[in-house]
């Protein structure tokens, strides 16, 4: 197709009326069309010529729309195909994302929201824009708790190289990711805390038709409740007291990319709600608007709790499930992949080092691998570098030996703060004239990494909170 030509699609859709509401709607923007109003025409159609892109109901009267999406990939076609649905049935969606559908509309489809959906589509197909490996070269790979890390270099994208481990578990979880970052279905990321969620987030958008816009995450349950519409939507000049000019929200700061809602579950009732209409129409309504504004996002949610239950028990709407819940990835916990501890934790220590400006990365010693991988890990990789860190930090050298994990006493279930520490035994905190146990700088990085969480310090320092606080006033911290 050469740079003048106007992009060719294919409809495919039984009911007249709405065939020719489409044709319409698409002709007016310039592309040029072919109808099909069954199987058997579309399959005549695609005999003759290639298609930019093609738009096929499910139902239709001698076969489905799946039939075509099998078609498409047997004969090895470029066409991105979009699948139009009925009821919003997340079965249907599921099955012809599966089959190799760029994008689903549930019916009834407005024009305009079909336009948009082309648009994407056809972006995605033009050259660079819709392959995998689109990740910038550039980037460090990083350990599977954040941070980066140097790690071997490997066939697939940066991004996925973060994802560390060749257990089955995480290779079963790179290849959903290769699989379902081409499309724009809605992927919900489930697991523990500490097992990465946000990392396959991100490998998701780098491996994407989007790669190069932007990807903006939200903690949705560290937004106070009602500032979230603001924060998501945006809101207009005088909409409420302090809106002094207009805002646009996050949804429009991800236009073009990735928008991440970590921790979903945690959204109120009356925000699930205008989150499933903003997911069903593609637009959003800032606050004190009176129109709503079309966004071009896709949607990455994660949350550590089940969903499902919550679904049951009436904290988490059903439709709002299934629309986030296209496609599943499940984090498996660091149990579930023991065997990649042994390079997770090289990773993390390289990475550790690095930040620390160590002339060269520590190694664990066998008995050091063996003490770890008999830890049960309730935290996960994030319990797993909070570990490594406070060995580096009290027990500098070349080797980490078994002696500077003490397990029992770093024991802190599911991240939880405990409170105050009981009083130390005598002469366990150092005398006011003692030599600094750690480097001042080293301190400091670890308050800031903590949000200056003096508790949340202490515990990974192995320290009371009296040795910590009597070291950040020694060394004029806090």
């Amino acid at each position: 197709m050469t740079p003048r030509e106007a992009p060719t699609l294919l409809i495919v859709e039984d009911e007249p009326d709405l065939r020719q509401l489409y044709e319409l709607a698409l002709v007016k923007v310039g592309l040029a069309v072919d109808a099909a109003g069954d199987l058997a025409q579309a399959r005549a159609h695609l005999a003759q010529r290639r298609y930019s892109a093609v738009v096929t109901d499910m139902r239709l009267p001698d076969g489905t729309g799946l039939d075509l999406l099998r078609d498409l990939a047997r004969d090895g076609r470029g066409e991105r195909a979009i699948v139009i649905t009925a009821y919003g049935s997340a079965d249907n969606a599921v099955e012809a994302l599966k089959a190799g559908a760029f994008d689903y509309l549930t019916k009834p489809v407005a024009p305009a929201r079909l336009r948009q959906a082309i648009a994407t589509a056809l972006a995605a197909a033009q050259p660079g824009g819709g392959t995998l490996g689109t990740a910038n070269p550039a980037e460090r790979p990083a350990g599977a708790a954040g941070g980066e890390a140097v790690l071997p270099p490997g066939d697939g994208p940066a991004a996925l190289q973060r994802l560390i481990g060749t257990s089955p578990a995480m290779q079963a979880v790179r290849q959903t990711i290769q699989r379902v970052a081409r499309t724009m279905a809605p992927v919900l990321v489930t697991g523990e805390s500490g097992t990465g969620k946000e990392l396959i987030a991100r490998a998701l958008h780098a491996c994407s038709h989007r790669a190069g816009g932007p990807f903006v995450a939200v903690n949705c349950g560290a937004i106070p409740a009602d500032l979230l519409e603001s924060e998501l939507f945006g809101h207009r000049r005088g909409a409420f007291t302090g809106a002094s000019a207009d805002k646009p929200g996050l949804f429009q700061a991800a236009a073009g990319g990735t928008l991440f809602l970590d921790e979903v579950s945690d959204l109120p009732l009356p925000m699930q709600v205008k989150l499933l209409r903003a997911l069903q129409e593609r637009a959003v309504r800032p606050v004190g608007a009176t129109a709503e504004e079309a966004v071009d996002v896709r949607i990455v949610s994660a949350t550590h709790k089940d969903l499902a239950r919550l679904v049951q028990t009436g904290q988490f709407r059903h439709d709002l499930y299934y629309r986030l819940n296209v496609i599943p990835i499940h984090a498996p916990a660091l149990r579930e992949h023991r065997e990649d501890l042994p390079e997770l934790a090289a990773a993390l220590l390289t990475q550790l080092a690095q930040r620390d400006g160590l002339p060269q990365t520590p190694s664990l010693t066998p008995a050091a691998l063996q003490r770890l991988q008999a830890h049960p890990f309730r935290g996960n990789v994030r319990e797993l570098e909070n570990l490594l860190e406070r060995a580096l930090a009290l027990h500098p050298g070349p080797t980490l030996d078994a002696p500077a994990f003490d397990l029992e006493a770093a024991a802190d279930p599911f991240g939880a703060d405990p409170g105050p520490h009981p009083p130390p035994p005598p002469g366990t905190d150092p005398a006011p004239d003692g030599e600094a146990p750690l480097p001042r700088a080293q301190l400091e990085a670890l308050l800031h990494r903590n949000r200056w969480n003096q508790s949340r310090t202490a515990r990974e320092l192995g320290w009371t909170l009296a040795k910590l606080r009597y070291w950040m006033q020694r060394m004029g911290l806090g």
